[in-house]
């Protein structure tokens, strides 16, 4: 049976939930959960959705620190009594919710990676119960709402598109002018540019990996979670590694027939993210009117242009060919030997199409963001957002 052998070596904590799944158990939502006050909306707002014809569960990972204070584990401790009362007011056929915790994690791994971890290794475990491996999970976040067509739009969009590993989700930024700063809120505003922006740029580039990369937005099948080693353990940018280890196994698509709402808040709890760059915003250590400039991305897609041309190529073309890309490019893929790396890729493909996902799979999300932070050290500046937009406007024309 699917899961199998993922269950025996990688499944950190024995089932939480021995009720048996519903038979037609399609969707299992998974929630981290740490000091959060905003989770009973979150549920409230997964109970509204427009109700299927199949059966959905939620498992909301209460979590902290073995190091938490005593007012952090008091707050888990109310979290998780909310959710119980909340329960038996709430729970209609066909939706079904279960709190987990609050569980304490070693300090080296605390934080939201695991917390998914811990949820969607649950799902897996429902989902084993019945052999289904085109099961969904679907990852949100407690400070999340959703709009009603929620469930019904992830369904539908998987069932229609039987190639798809997994998908993004639409989202937009939930702002409340009553609790943030006018500051706060150009931040998001500018900050949800950039995201766009960002993205928009690697399509231009041509590379498959132009993913947004949101927690509270994406879903994937069971099976291919399974089959590609399931959710890692980072404190922070987990779903950025997940989703982009994720494409490696199949195509990732994106359903724009629905939305998620996350809260625009600040937050110091994580190194990277959207709440610490928006209290970097509003604290004037982070200037999100900038951004990457948009050169950066034109000289990637000059190389990815001739992936084609790279299969099987002789070394002697192969520097003629290289000769012709920008003078920073070309300085990177020296610092990266890029010709060794190249022959690995050739060896190991016995096709073109072999070869285009193998190059994709080493010349990778993280190695853009590297060529992109070098580039800019060495030699670019960044630029306005609204220049950088304008030159990808007219580049894509």
């Amino acid at each position: 049976m699917f899961a199998e052998r993922y269950l025996q070596r990688n499944i950190i904590y024995p089932a939480f939930i021995r009720s048996q799944p519903s038979a037609d158990l399609k969707i299992v939502v998974v929630i981290p959960c740490f000091r959060e006050p905003d989770i009973i909306d979150t549920l409230d707002s997964l109970l509204a959705c427009t109700q299927s014809n199949f059966s959905v569960e939620t498992i909301v990972v209460i979590n902290q620190s073995e190091e938490a204070g005593e007012q952090v584990k008091l707050f888990n401790e109310f979290t998780r009594q909310q959710i119980d009362d909340w329960k038996q007011k709430n729970e209609r056929k066909n939706f079904s919710v279960y709190p987990i915790g609050p569980l304490s994690f070693p300090r080296k791994h605390a934080g939201a990676g695991l917390a998914r971890k811990v949820g969607m290794d649950e799902a897996v475990q429902r989902f084993h119960q019945l052999g289904n491996a085109q099961g969904i999970i679907a990852s949100l976040d407690a400070d999340t709402l959703v709009d009603s067509n929620y469930f019904l739009s992830i369904e539908k969009q998987l069932e229609s598109n039987p190639q798809w590993v997994g998908a993004t989700i639409g989202f937009k930024h939930r702002i409340d002018s009553t609790q943030m700063s006018p500051k706060q809120i150009e931040g998001i505003y500018l900050y949800e540019r950039y995201l766009h922006y960002y993205r928009n740029a690697v399509l231009y580039t041509g590379h498959p990996a132009a993913l947004f990369t949101i927690g509270s937005a994406f879903c994937c099948r069971v099976g291919a979670y399974v089959k590609q080693g399931g959710m890692n353990r980072r404190q922070a940018g987990e779903d950025f590694y997940f989703l982009h280890k994720l494409l490696q196994i199949g195509t990732i698509g994106e359903i724009q027939s629905t939305c998620v709402y996350p809260l625009a808040r600040l937050s110091d709890r994580v190194p990277f993210g959207t709440g610490p760059i928006l209290q970097r915003w509003v604290d004037g250590l982070e200037d999100l009117s900038e951004t990457w400039n948009f050169q950066v991305f034109s000289d990637l897609k000059e190389l990815f242009d001739l992936v084609d041309q790279l299969y099987r190529i002789p070394k002697d073309e192969l520097v003629v060919l290289l000769s012709n890309l920008s003078s920073p490019l070309q300085q990177f893929l020296a610092d990266l030997d890029f010709s060794t790396l190249l022959e690995e890729v050739n060896a190991n493909a016995g096709s073109i199409d072999s070869f285009r996902k193998r190059f994709f799979n080493t010349f990778d999300a993280f190695r853009i963001l590297k060529y992109v932070h070098f580039a800019h050290w060495s030699h670019y500046s960044k630029q306005s957002l609204d220049e950088a937009e304008r030159m990808h406007d007219e580049a894509v024309e």
